[in-house]
């Protein structure tokens, strides 16, 4: 059986660690497991791409320009708050 050394630092590891440990795994058969569906898939079993930061203010705007997902208007200042907090 083969080794495979990770360095982390301690952090990621004791938040891995009480992570796995809550689904009933140890750090490495969470690993092991990791790999093995890496094989299955025949490369990562996720989408790996860039995150880019969603401007809500520039979607509010088009949202307003297109008149979409808009709610209201309201006869009072309560009625605008319990819309709000609706959900």
């Amino acid at each position: 059986m083969a080794t495979i050394q990770v360095r982390v630092d301690d952090s990621t590891k004791s938040a891995a660690d009480s992570l796995f440990g809550g689904l009933g795994l140890d750090t490495s058969t969470a690993v092991r497991i990791f790999l093995n569906v890496a094989i299955e898939h025949n490369g990562l079993p996720f989408a790996v791409r860039h995150h880019t930061p969603k401007n809500d203010l520039l979607e509010a705007v088009e949202d307003v320009r297109h008149r979409r997902d808009l709610i209201g208007p309201f006869d009072t200042v309560e009625d605008a708050i319990k819309a709000m907090l609706a959900d």
